[in-house]
């Protein structure tokens, strides 16, 4: 069961094959009767993007089952067109099928903190009209498309994987995730010390006086990049950048300070007391979550930082009274589906243990589980010097299928082709790369060609990763309807849910559960095994 809808109210009943069934209807209380519609047969809903209009409905207390997001949809659509980046909204769906040019889509500014004025339920309706018709073309548009792909089966999971991820992205966003204000003013407190009513708290001004002293200057701001490397030069040292894992290598007095300055001022800008007055109320964090936001498929998040929380601030997620968090993170993925997708037997065989690095040593590099790892990232992530030189020629001449999977992929790339996910996912074409933020700012220096061959190497392998932990979660939201346990954040290979503490073993099976069928979903019968680490605790922060 298909049904177009507008949010303005318009219902349009459709067809298996997309096409109308009866004429489109106009309803007073559009969220009563979509509730309606829901617990009478579950209709897929059409319509133009989830995250203009399913937080309206969230707010009305209306949760849906599932969806079409046309906007998600045209994105995967044009990039596996290789027109990555183009505008996605049905008005450029429409023009481009006229042959004019595809309008820009409409602006999404950043999400405003909780707290201020909510906009009222369907506000973005005032924005240019749009038919019903509109809609139909754009969807059955779609279908079309969908269809002439190279593997359509896979396709439509992709687009039915990216669509019930919007869906659980704004349901997340709407539930919130605990987090205990007290605790987080306390950690802050032990970290930088107390607020200052002007400037940095006292450990900041601490640092920067040792940052000082160690250069033998006066007036260096450590947060300025510029200042710190010329205090660098007048010391005779020459450095890059001051990112930490290159200040590591260098022997100065003023290194210590600095890097443990440049890690509490991120916390205080990013995490600090002022953040935790925007974005948490009400015990909850809620910030929003944008799917499909990095080019391999992650997610993204539109304000709060929600995809970067540290480690020592998660200490303020804390589950409620009689809750627990149920926290479950996909070991070794990324090796997993290499051997998946490259077909690769026998590194399909050792992914079957559960430990893939120990199976692979065992089986090929003497027992040495460093070198099976070092090989293994090395021709997922193009590194050539060094300890992987010899470590990537056992791989090759053992795993060849897998080695000349990643390796043709690094081809197509450096030549400027397109490479593709398992599901179809497409990494942008060359000349957008440097809008994609493909080129590392690290690797300026590396030809361009080489740089994407880089890329394009570990995007067949991420992305499809990404693939399977988005299918995972919308089959776990399948099976956590109807009970109390909410997914509260999702960042790349983990899931948290929060749930009673009676449901939480409950929780555990179902995840692993889920985590299995989406391994079969995706590969069918193989003897790759997708293992989660799951720990259920009562604070984030103790977590494995």
């Amino acid at each position: 069961m298909l049904v177009a809808v507008l949010p303005d109210g318009r219902l349009q009943d459709l067809r298996a094959d997309g096409g109308p069934a009866g004429p489109p209807h106009q309803v007073a209380d559009l969220p009563a009767t979509m509730a309606a519609r829901e617990a009478a047969d579950q209709p897929r809903w059409v319509w133009s993007s989830t995250a203009d209009i399913y937080p309206a409905l969230l707010r009305a207390g209306v949760r849906v089952a599932r969806c079409h997001d046309l906007e998600l949809t045209e994105a995967l659509l044009l990039g596996h067109a290789g027109r990555w980046g183009e505008p996605r909204g049905v008005a450029a769906v429409l023009a481009r099928s006229r042959g004019l040019p595809a309008p820009p889509d409409p602006p999404r500014h950043g999400a405003e903190p909780p707290g201020f004025a909510q906009a009222a339920l369907f506000e973005a309706a005032s924005a240019p009209a749009m038919e019903i018709q509109d809609l139909l073309f754009g969807y059955a548009s779609q279908q079309q498309r969908i269809a002439e792909t190279e593997h359509p089966g896979r396709f439509r999971m992709l687009v039915a994987a990216e669509s019930a991820g919007a869906l659980v992205a704004a349901e997340m966003g709407h539930a919130g995730l605990p987090w205990r204000a007290d605790i987080h003013d306390e950690l802050l407190r032990e970290l930088l010390g107390a607020p200052q009513p002007v400037g940095p708290p006292r450990r900041l001004a601490e640092l920067t006086a040792d940052i000082n002293a160690a250069f033998g200057v006066r007036g260096l701001h450590p947060d300025s990049p510029a200042e710190v490397l010329r205090a660098f030069a007048r010391a005779g040292i020459q450095v890059p950048n001051t990112r930490a894992w290159v200040l590591r290598e260098v022997d100065h007095p003023a290194v210590a300070p600095l890097l443990e300055y440049k890690e509490l001022y991120r916390i205080w800008t990013a995490h600090g007391w002022s953040w935790c007055d925007a974005w948490v109320r009400d015990g909850r964090f809620r910030p929003e979550y944008v799917p499909g936001g990095v080019v391999s498929g992650r997610w993204a998040a539109r304000g709060g930082g929600a995809l970067q929380v540290p480690k020592v601030v998660r200490r303020g997620v804390v589950a409620d009274p009689g809750w627990q968090f149920v926290v479950a993170d996909a070991g070794q993925l990324e090796p997993r589906v290499m051997a998946a997708v490259s077909g690769d037997e026998r590194l399909a065989q050792a992914a079957a243990a559960g430990d893939l690095y120990a199976a692979l040593a065992a089986d090929s590099f003497g027992g040495d589980r460093a070198k099976a790892k070092i090989a293994l990232l090395g021709a997922m992530y193009g590194q050539t010097g060094g300890d992987a030189i010899p470590a990537l020629a056992v791989l090759r001449r053992h795993y060849p299928v897998a080695f000349d999977y990643v390796e043709a992929a690094a081809r197509t790339g450096e030549t400027g082709g397109l490479v593709r996910s398992w599901l179809g996912r497409t990494c942008p074409p060359a000349f957008a790369s440097r809008d994609a933020g493909l080129d590392p700012p690290d690797e300026a220096a590396v030809p361009p060609g080489r740089a994407r061959g880089r890329f394009t190497r570990n995007f067949v392998i991420q992305a499809t990763a990404a693939e399977w932990a988005l299918v995972l979660l919308a089959l776990l939201r399948t099976e956590l309807e109807g009970t109390p346990a909410e997914l509260v954040l999702f960042v790349h290979d983990e899931v948290v849910v929060h749930c009673p503490s009676d449901q939480a073993q409950d929780v555990v099976r179902a995840v692993h559960e889920c985590a299995a069928r989406a391994g079969r979903m995706l590969f069918g019968d193989t003897t790759v095994r997708f293992p989660l680490d799951v720990s259920v605790v009562g604070a984030y922060a103790d977590a494995k």
